[in-house]
């Protein structure tokens, strides 16, 4: 093309247009120069890496979601202004957007294990008490613990190498459990093996590290929703932020509608039933409930929101669990997030009943307190005072959920707002 143009160059009649023409079409690197066009300039987000945690890696969660932070397919709500500022890092959660395609964005909960606060106070910790010093390579420090050397010597994760971590999930533990654990750890490529072989000792302790602050994320892992299991869908993690599907914690709904109160207990009873009895045959009980343990999505579908505070107990094989006096061994793993000094809670403790009861005394009244009829709020009333206070006699718990669904039932209603069970409940004698 460049030669075609240059021959008619040649018939131009006027000096000072051949010589344009010469400029423009000859050179062709003075031509793109020469281009009107601005590119557009993109916003840039600076991520820091304290911010995201990742200055304490590898005692951090994970890396898994990273590239979607920094190629901003993860924005967190405040970017959606001018300014662009990142949300202050003091703060335990954050609501964010999230896309696979650019052009679609679905909510997501973006949250810390712990507060910063306690972080750093871990991290303090673990220099002060490992190495003497105010500050350290945390990863060097939990290096060079017993505990991660028998882990890095380890093929299989079994009881000894989780003995003792505050998490109310292995206060239990079962060696199936712990196998269930390893096959599905999202960090990492799926290996499908019950066997560490496929964990890099980096690997070894994001696990390890999470396990002690928190096991809501791998429990996420673990019992994923797309099986059926009442959590919310697990993302990915970078650095100490793990990222959601997006829910509206319960004490949003303390003040909703009668028909909306009654729904949301039904699904509550529901879900302390399936978490009791369960094809898999774990009991999963709750160490603590309160008004942000629950959460319900854009459907009015709930779910549990804050996984810390579970613990399972594994019925095939109970047998093989720790006994409660082998659980007193402690060590910096045990203390990051709680004190020291505190108790475990006896696995021969735990009972049927102990998470309605819970329930009862702490989120059940506050949901469907002065909601109804004079008649019907009686019954209801009548029963979450016996409840909470133990139930008080031989039934099961099963017994005392079906009661009270036996009085709520009447009471939700079928209709658009109600998504996750609408037309269906039109049609189908469950609702």
């Amino acid at each position: 093309m460049g030669r075609w143009i240059c021959c008619l160059c040649s018939r131009v009649a006027d000096p000072l247009m051949l010589l344009l023409v010469l400029a423009l079409s000859c050179n062709p690197s003075t031509a793109a120069t020469a281009s009107p066009s601005v590119p557009h300039v993109k916003p840039s987000y600076s991520f820091g890496r304290t911010f995201l945690g990742l200055d304490k890696c590898n005692a951090c969660i994970g890396t898994s979601i990273c590239k979607k932070f920094f190629k901003e397919e993860i924005r967190f709500d405040t970017w959606l202004s001018s300014h662009l500022k990142l949300p202050p890092s003091s703060l335990l959660s954050y609501s964010g957007n999230y896309t696979d395609d650019a052009k679609s964005w679905r909510l997501v909960d973006i949250t810390r294990l712990t507060s910063k606060y306690q972080h750093d106070r871990a991290d303090k910790r673990i220099c002060t008490s490992l190495l003497k010093t105010r500050t350290c390579s945390l990863e060097r420090a939990l290096r060079r613990t017993q505990r991660f050397q028998k882990w890095l010597r380890a093929k299989r994760l079994t009881p000894d190498l989780v003995q003792g971590l505050s998490s109310p999930m292995l206060r239990c533990p079962s060696q199936r459990l712990l196998d269930r654990i390893v096959r599905r750890y999202a960090e990492v490529p799926d290996a499908g093996s019950v066997y560490m072989d496929h964990l890099t000792d980096r690997d070894k302790l994001r696990l390890l590290y999470t396990l002690a602050v928190n096991s809501h994320p791998i429990l996420l892992q673990i019992f994923p929703d797309v099986e059926g299991w009442p959590f919310p869908r697990y993302l990915g993690s970078c650095g100490r932020l793990v990222v959601s599907a997006s829910t509206r914690p319960l004490r949003d709904f303390f003040g909703a509608a009668p028909e909306v109160a009654a729904d949301l207990a039904l699904q509550l009873l529901a879900v302390l039933r399936s978490m009791a009895t369960n094809d898999l045959n774990y009991f999963f009980y709750f160490t603590h409930v309160d008004a942000g343990t629950f959460g319900v999505f854009s459907n009015g579908h709930l779910f549990i929101r804050d996984a810390s505070t579970l613990g399972i107990i594994d019925k095939e094989e109970a047998g093989s669990q720790l006994i409660d006096g082998q659980q007193e061994y402690k060590d910096i793993f045990s203390c990051l997030t709680v004190d020291c000094q505190s108790a475990f809670v006896s696995c021969d403790s735990i009972g049927e009943k102990h998470s309605l009861v819970m329930a009862c005394q702490e989120l059940l009244p506050k949901l469907l307190a002065g909601k109804f009829l004079p008649h019907v709020q009686e019954r209801i009333d009548t029963f979450l005072q016996r409840c909470a206070r133990g139930l008080g006699d031989d039934r099961g718990a099963n017994e005392a959920m079906a009661e009270l669904a036996e009085i709520l039932k009447p009471l939700r209603s079928c209709d658009s707002r109600f998504a996750y069970r609408y037309p269906d409940c039109r049609y189908s004698d469950k609702y």
